[in-house]
């Protein structure tokens, strides 16, 4: 059987151009499959294999899953060359890998970042600071926070409508600061004089085109902020934020059927992921802190 394996690491250094650390990574995954399925390793069918992917159920999915891609190419390379009649990878399922956990800031890094907009340039400062209090108060996509209409402002109401994905409209909080932060930023970025009112139809109003702040103007501001604050720019963006308000939500007792309203989630598996990453905090804190973790 290593004479197959040899054959097929040649094939995929000649014809593919595999580096090195490629060539070795699929040596010792078809070395450790070809160790259980034995010598008739080539003669393998979907059942045989299915049982070495049962032994394999220790390990991560996504370590299962590569190995399980190095067994696919091994396979297809016989097949083709005819050294055997099909391919057995052909009816077998890649094991699922979870969804990558949301990342979210601290508590600490959110206030760094508001920080951090205060100290930008005067034309930036305003706005920055409002889209970080709007999107981290109230949970909003970035399309939502870019589309508020000025209006909102209107009266002292702690929820405002929202229109979201699909059309659909739901109630969001607008703290305090958050509709100061807004009315501030109105201040400074509308210009004074003729057209001053129809300039007021967007809560973050812009000189471009559209009349208002857009998506991408957005992302740029939250990483001149992050920098202003002493955070690296790579972790902050506006769905940062938005993971950030549910994340510290859920973690100080939010109800998980109140933050799926809040975030205009139509499922609530898509909210449970939060569940995970408190989850995966709470072990951190275990192993980092309890006397007996490391033991």
């Amino acid at each position: 059987m290593n004479h197959l394996v040899e054959s097929f690491l040649e094939m995929m250094s000649a014809e593919r151009g595999a580096a090195p650390n490629t060539l070795a990574a699929y040596r010792a995954d078809l070395d450790g499959a070809m160790a259980f399925l034995g010598s008739d390793a080539a003669k393998a069918g979907p059942d045989d294999l299915r049982g070495w992917l049962a032994s394999q159920a220790a390990f991560s999915a996504r370590t299962q899953s590569r190995r399980l891609s190095s067994l696919r190419q091994f396979y297809r390379f016989l097949a083709r060359e005819g050294m055997r009649p099909d391919d057995p990878t052909e009816l077998l399922d890649s094991p699922k890998t979870p969804a990558p956990l949301p990342k979210a800031l601290t508590e600490a890094e959110v206030s760094q970042l508001i920080d951090g907009a205060g100290k930008l340039r005067e034309g930036q400062s305003a706005i920055a600071t409002a889209a970080i209090e709007l999107l981290y108060a109230s949970g909003l996509r970035v399309t939502e926070l870019v589309t508020l209409p000025a209006g909102m402002l209107r009266g002292e109401e702690p929820l405002v409508t929202v229109r979201g994905k699909g059309a659909k409209e739901r109630l969001v909080p607008i703290s305090r600061r958050a509709r100061e932060a807004a009315q501030a930023a109105q201040e400074d970025l509308v210009p004074r004089g003729k057209g001053r009112a129809s300039a007021r139809k967007w809560l973050l109003p812009s000189r471009g085109a559209n009349g208002h702040l857009t998506r991408q103007g957005v992302g740029l501001l939250l990483k001149q902020a992050a920098l202003a604050g002493g955070l690296d720019p790579a972790k902050v963006s506006p769905h940062v934020l938005r993971h950030s308000f549910a994340t510290h939500l859920l973690s100080r007792g939010a109800d998980l059927r109140a933050l799926q309203t809040l975030l205009g989630h139509a499922d609530i598996a898509t909210t449970q992921i939060y569940t995970r990453v408190l989850e995966e905090r709470l072990r951190a804190v275990v192993e980092e802190h309890h006397p007996l973790a490391r033991r």
